[in-house]
């Protein structure tokens, strides 16, 4: 009955998706306005539901001042809630020369819809509020309650997003959690844990001297080789592997490079770079960054000039366990609807998931069907992915049997 009813909403889905492509809603720390309009656009749809609410966090660089947070629930025999987490805000274009469509224009061809958002984040959205309407809609009361949360601020860190939400006391611990963020082709693979992560800032000292005359210590050449001789240091001192996660190992990658001179024949004196580190969760972040600090010391006697670390970023969260009550709950629907044996998999990125988990709620995994096309030029997402994904977020509140 209730797939009867998400099969006549279909042609609503895919005007809904083609709407929230049209609204850019990206963050401030990216140049963008934040998610008001895209959140003020989504309440229209939202009808009668047990309980919904926007809790909303204040940015004064935001429009409206505001970071929005949208939360909705239907109310089953139960009081544990099963909730799909999806996020409003999205992340910039990117250079418009590799798009063959407008980025903020929804463009369908075939079985694609093509626009910034469309898989990330907004297939989720679109997939969950649909289901919802299905279930409200059936007259049916789910053993389950069944919840949907629209956050704010997941591609910056979630400070205004599910940080904001866990703050005011939403979820309970026994609730059940899927954060539809992490996508597999056939929707096969689900997302239990995700690698500790770690962003560094290191600001390399030497001497600012004319090219012609290099009488003292080069800051670039210097950055060079520390960077180097951490990055082969890191790898072998944390080389253990866990063939959950893809790749295997913690990894420790040397990327963003500050402009040091605008000149070509001055030596720098400061160089600063960034290193960003996944780290798999049976390492401690304390214990890689003691091991850093050892070699950083090294460099600075052996050169006599100071080397600053800064973090960034640090972030860690436990894993769920493969025995949880929604791993074994979605991996049954899988099966039941598609026939798929799901596979329990861990990730390098860093969702809502984490961040829930850090929190001690522990029947969270991430999971959605896609192909992968989150912060490309060009990303899009299958029109038959946002119907099956419903699909499988309306059985999950029923039990047995759907």
């Amino acid at each position: 009955m209730i797939f009867d009813r998400l099969e006549k909403y279909k042609d609503e889905m895919i005007k809904l998706m083609s709407e929230l492509i049209e609204i850019p809603a990206i963050p401030p720390e990216f140049g963008g306005k934040g998610e008001l309009k895209k959140a003020e656009h989504l309440m229209k749809y939202l009808g009668d539901f047990d309980f919904l609410e926007r809790f909303d966090a204040a940015d004064d660089r935001a429009y409206g001042g505001l970071r929005p947070n949208i939360v909705a629930k239907i109310e089953g025999t139960l009081k544990k809630t099963v909730w799909v987490v999806a996020h409003l805000d999205v992340v910039p274009e990117g250079d418009t020369r590799l798009w063959r469509t407008p980025p903020f224009k929804a463009i369908i061809n075939g079985d694609r819809i093509y626009g910034r958002g469309t898989e990330d984040n907004g297939q989720a959205i679109v997939s969950s509020l649909f289901a919802a309407k299905a279930i409200l809609e059936s007259g049916l009361t789910p053993k389950y309650s069944f919840g949907i949360a629209f956050v704010s601020d997941e591609e910056c860190g979630s400070n205004f997003g599910i940080k904001h939400l866990l703050k005011q006391n939403v979820f309970k611990k026994d609730d059940l959690f899927i954060v539809s963020d992490y996508s597999s082709r056939k929707g096969e693979a689900i997302e239990i844990a995700e690698k500790s992560i770690l962003w560094l800032k290191f600001t390399v000292y030497g001497d600012q001297l004319h090219a012609s005359a290099p009488l003292g210590v080069n800051a670039s050449r210097r950055a060079m080789k520390f960077i180097l001789d951490l990055d082969e240091k890191l790898h072998n001192k944390f080389d253990a592997e866990d063939k959950i996660f893809n790749p295997p190992r913690s990894t420790f990658e040397p990327t963003k490079r500050e402009k040091n001179v605008e000149n070509i024949n001055t030596i720098p004196g400061i160089d600063v770079s960034y290193m960003d580190c996944r780290i798999l969760p049976i390492y401690s972040l304390e214990e890689v960054l003691e091991y850093i600090e050892d070699i950083r010391r090294f460099h600075e006697m052996r050169d006599g000039k100071p080397i600053e670390i800064e973090v960034v970023q640090k972030e860690s969260s436990p894993k769920t366990l493969e025995s949880s009550e929604i791993v074994q709950k979605l991996k049954k629907a899988l099966k039941d609807i598609r026939g798929v044996d799901a596979k329990l998999v861990g990730i390098g990125g860093n969702t809502c998931a984490a961040v829930l988990r850090r929190a001690g709620y522990t029947n969270t995994v991430a999971w959605q069907t896609g192909d992968s096309t989150a912060h490309m030029p060009n990303e899009y997402c299958l029109i038959q992915n946002i119907f099956e994904d419903a699909k499988i977020f309306t059985t999950l509140p029923f039990e047995p049997g759907y």
